[in-house]
């Protein structure tokens, strides 16, 4: 008699929303873990040169396989992945690294195989145990890659998702965007893995193809066999090993209705993102490349809120010039029609290189020499970019930014290199908007907190989430073990946002003392034109529709997002009332802790269910 095997129910974090039902595939690529045994021969010393020919080639062959990678993984929409692995191809051109592997074969005579994966474990262990969380994360992109090397060398043929040519819920210890660049959505239905939090490569990489994921889930590659069959909840984090009919039966009705929404939210594309109350709220889009800006008004943008330049840079031998700078920001504007387009100035370093750039390693790279301290100090580069946006602004309504602004003094100083990239325009007679419009990114708390003064020079700001929580709250937002920090309703975050809205709000007759005991601390500068300026939100905080209902409430203006997210967030727009969102913001502000904002908003939308979804509670 055949016994059927036990329901098991595993929880972990909910990562990408769905809900999927398909068997299981145990991806496991890589042989090689602790005890790991190559063959070890040892080598006369006129065999010295052919071993060291034999690395030189497996390293050229994993260079080309990553940058196959990267293109697959563009093809996909996915470029913030194929931005990931170029962090890999500079950990093969790392001569240390290589002058140590061909020093040790020279000295030990031993062949290049165990030299190699002796001299990168050991590198992967010194990753590993540093103290800072950003350095350890890197470890595994280190890992990957040599570990590519490595098969490269022994001529192992490892797993490829590629070949999958049935439905299937991939479930691995973690996954490398290396390991997810060839896969078919046709064919990995469902993602689910041990480790990784909602900000994880695994994560972003679901979300960006709308497949159902669940991560952090602990041993679950140890209760989970080939073929089993599984269900998937991206919305809950709940994953259920070998379900009971019953079970099936309630999942498919889920399904069922997760297709007639998403049939509901394609009949919103052409309708206004308004407020029950008539309060209008622009949704726009992030992109990274030209070829992104259809599928992004496919799915309702009003613009473009983000546009990432840094991977224009990347993945190519030299830095691009003037002239193709321009040619890719002017065919966004032109794609775009009269819809505005906000370009962002480079937002090199932190986990963004390129090899060119020749920029330091640093231990503690999210605080060191990138994006706009980068381009202040690299003007020549910075001037470059300057003029192939402003030239791109005669094409269409585009409006740049600067990123990581941490002081005024910055934005000034970028202001200045714009003018006198515009004079040097009007010498040479190339049209550009001379009224374009400048903005800075609020993602420091400092800016935040001088955004008076940040206001004087700008036209607009767009809070980067990502960044803000991060840097407030102390946390590394792609660290499993601190995931539970990085909270976007934390009291801290929140009244950052609500200060900077506040601020960019209000009129040239208002006066602001900040007081303490009853004594003004300091005044909030007033700008010379009441004009209002517009705030942005385009972190993935925008694209969260229960976080999105606050934003609303705390007067953000815009919330740009991935294009999926659009669709949804206007429904919500549209079925929530403006009021209503202040009175629930302003209620926020004064709570203890983010479970009690969490409850307080979930209290107030019982009738928008199908909009805030479990994954959002």
């Amino acid at each position: 008699m055949n016994i059927r095997p036990q329901e098991r129910i595993f929880r972990g974090v909910a990562s990408s929303d769905g809900v999927v039902i398909a068997k299981a595939y145990v991806f496991a690529p890589w042989p090689g873990e602790d005890g790991f045994r190559l063959p070890e021969r040892a080598i006369r010393e006129d065999e010295v040169a052919g071993e060291l020919r034999r690395l030189s080639d497996a390293i050229a062959r994993t260079r080309q396989q990553i940058q196959q990678a990267q293109r697959d993984l563009v093809g996909k929409g996915a470029t913030r992945q194929a931005r990931i692995l170029d962090v890999q191809l500079l950990t093969l051109d790392d001569q240390t690294f290589l002058n140590e592997v061909a020093a040790h074969v020279r000295a030990e005579k031993r062949n290049v195989d165990v030299v190699f994966y002796n001299v990168a474990r050991k590198y992967v262990m010194a990753f590993s145990e540093i103290s800072d969380d950003y350095m350890r994360e890197r470890a595994a992109d280190v890992r990957d890659v040599l570990r590519r090397v490595l098969h490269n060398l022994i001529g192992y043929e490892h797993p490829s998702l590629a070949e999958l040519d049935e439905r299937v819920v991939v479930v691995a210890h973690d996954l490398s965007p290396s390991d997810t660049a060839g896969m078919h959505r046709e064919h990995v239905v469902g993602m689910v893995t041990e480790t990784g939090g909602p900000t994880s490569h695994t994560s972003i990489m679901a979300r960006a193809l709308r497949i159902p994921s669940v991560v952090g889930v602990a041993s679950v590659t140890e209760a989970v066999h080939d073929g089993d069959p599984l269900i998937v909840d991206g919305q809950t984090g709940v994953i259920i090993i070998h379900p009971t009919p019953e079970r099936i039966a309630e999942y498919e009705r889920k399904i069922e209705e997760g297709m007639k929404y998403q049939a509901l939210l394609d009949t919103l594309r052409d309708l206004p993102a308004e407020t029950k109350d008539g309060h209008a709220v622009r949704l726009l889009a992030n992109i990274e490349l030209p070829d992104e800006v259809p599928i992004a008004l496919a799915h309702g943008a009003e613009g473009i809120g983000l546009y990432r330049t840094e991977f224009f840079f990347m993945n190519r031998e030299g830095l691009p010039t003037e002239d193709e700078q321009f040619e890719a920001y002017a065919a966004v504007a032109r794609q775009c029609g009269g819809k505005s387009v906000v370009i962002r100035t480079l937002d090199l370093g932190g986990d963004k290189f390129v090899s060119s750039l020749k920029i330091p390693r640093e231990m503690n790279p999210f605080l060191g020499w990138r994006a706009i301290r980068l381009c202040l100090e690299r003007t020549d580069i910075f001037k470059t970019q300057l003029r192939a946006i402003l030239r791109a602004s005669a094409e269409g309504n585009v409006r740049v930014m600067f990123p990581m602004v941490s002081t005024v003094q910055e934005v000034i100083s970028a202001r200045e290199l714009i003018d006198e990239a515009m004079e040097e325009l009007r010498a040479e007679g190339k049209a550009f908007n001379e009224n374009i419009e400048v903005g800075a990114m609020i993602e420091i708390p400092s800016a935040a907190l001088t955004a008076d003064q940040i206001a004087l020079h700008v036209d607009f700001f767009s809070i980067g989430t990502n960044d803000l929580i991060q840097y407030t709250l102390a946390v590394d937002r792609v660290n499993e073990k601190t995931a539970h920090l990085y909270d976007p309703l934390n009291l801290a975050v929140l009244r950052l946002m609500a200060t900077v809205a506040h601020i960019a709000h209000r009129g040239d007759t208002q006066t602001d003392d900040v007081l303490l005991a009853g004594e003004p601390l300091f005044r909030l500068r007033r700008r010379t034109s009441p004009k209002r300026i517009p705030v942005a939100v385009c972190g993935e905080v925008a694209g969260n529709p229960l976080l999105a209902y606050l934003l609303v409430g705390l007067g953000i203006d815009e919330l740009s997002t991935a294009a999926p997210a659009i669709s949804r967030n206007k429904q919500l727009v549209r079925a929530i009332s403006h009021e209503e969102a202040r009175a629930i913001a302003l209620q926020a502000l004064q709570m203890d802790n983010s479970q009690e904002v969490r409850a307080l908003i979930v209290r107030h939308l019982p009738r928008l269910e199908k909009v805030i979804t479990p994954a959002a509670q």
